[in-house]
């Protein structure tokens, strides 16, 4: 059941499209169930048609559900009043190409209800965040792909949601583009808002994500805590310092917090990376 902790939550969800007389239905996502905690980055991740992008879509109210449910906020995401609290950047923004970066907010500000001071104000403060100032006059037409990932972040975030949720923010995108979307992905987090966000590049979402879910074939193959999922198992991994050799000798079977000095720094399990789980995990869900 969900409770003030909880930003979204599916469960038991499933989704079918009706076939054809030459393609029969198509079952993209199978019984899958996660929470998304409020004010945490949880990333949900998987290849090419594993049923992140039609989970999103549910979640969103974009596409109805075969079986099962998804909520935002304790509200079904079949309400329309669900969705105001959520802002949504999708993998290829649409802006219209003759207006300015600050008449872009300024339209999606008035759909979301905002008017007057208050919108401009908004508007001035997204261009702020997103380093997007000096190109508030410009016309979107001459934005690279990051500034409009960056703008289309502003516009998911001008009438101040509780939840952002982005597919693939930084598809396309340079190095230096990836990292400040990252950083903003970051700065969201400090400020408490929810992200949910899709993503293939791995190596970023190890970087942003509190928790990750791994989908593959219309499963949910794995789910949890980041730093959970990636622990090695099976090994212990300790930090010494000040260790002489005669000590590194004997670890196997002793570790003195005296012994020549040495001082226990940390001890846990070994990191892998959040790719090779992510690979490890696929491949279990072909079997």
């Amino acid at each position: 059941m969900s409770d003030a902790t909880t930003a979204v939550q599916v469960s038991g969800l499933t989704k079918v499209f009706k076939g054809t007389l030459v393609k029969g239905a198509f079952t993209a996502v199978r019984d899958v169930s996660f929470n998304v905690r409020a004010g945490e980055v949880y990333g949900l991740i998987g290849p090419n048609g594993s049923g992140k992008s039609t989970t999103m879509k549910v979640i969103l109210g974009l596409l109805a559900p075969t079986k099962g449910t998804t909520s935002i906020f304790g509200k079904s995401s079949t309400e329309v009043v669900s969705r105001r609290d959520v802002g949504f950047l999708p993998e290829n923004p649409y802006f219209y190409k003759h207006l300015t970066g600050m008449e872009t907010l300024l339209f999606y500000g008035r759909l979301c209800g905002l008017s007057g001071a208050a919108l401009k104000s908004r508007a001035q403060e997204m261009l702020a965040l997103t380093g997007l100032e000096s190109a508030a006059d410009r016309r979107v037409g001459g934005f690279s792909k990051g500034m409009l990932q960056r703008l289309g972040l502003a516009q998911a975030l001008i009438h101040d949601p509780r939840l952002l949720v982005l597919d693939e923010p930084t598809a396309g995108v340079d190095p230096a583009g990836s990292r400040k979307i990252r950083d903003l992905i970051l700065e969201m987090k400090r400020r408490g808002l929810t992200v949910l966000v899709t993503s293939h590049l791995l190596e970023q979402m190890q970087e942003v994500c509190d928790r990750v879910g791994i989908m593959a074939h219309g499963n949910m193959v794995r789910e949890g805590r980041l730093d959970e999922l990636t622990a090695v198992e099976n090994q212990t991994e300790i930090t010494l310092e000040n260790a002489d050799p005669a000590l590194l000798a004997r670890i196997e079977q002793l570790v003195s917090a005296n012994g020549g000095g040495a001082r226990l720094v940390s001890s846990g399990k070994p990191r892998t990376t959040l790719e090779r789980l992510f690979l490890e995990a696929t491949a279990e869900g072909e079997k």
